[in-house]
């Protein structure tokens, strides 16, 4: 694995990463990793749906069920009142 080193990063930048990672309950590295991970792939438009990445980390597990689409559902939270609807 590479090494990457960022100098002269801002104060502020620095905190807000270290809020963000604790509020993950990851460390800072592991939150810059992810970022800069996610700007990569946002970029190269390579990214795979949502439904296949979820089908290909459950094939591991030998999932035999199909896994359906659900275009223009809504989603339901568990706490009772609050709907993805009045977003």
């Amino acid at each position: 694995m590479a090494q990457f080193l960022v100098r002269n990063l801002d104060d502020d930048v620095r905190d807000k990463l270290r809020e963000l990672a604790s509020r993950q309950g990851r460390s800072m590295e592991e939150t810059v990793r992810d970022i800069l991970r996610n700007a990569v792939v946002a970029q190269s438009g390579s990214q795979a749906g949502l439904g296949t990445r979820l089908a290909k980390r459950f094939a591991a597990h030998k999932l035999k069920a199909e896994i359906l689409e659900l275009h223009g559902q809504f989603l339901e939270s568990m706490q009772a009142g609050y709907s993805s609807r009045g977003i």
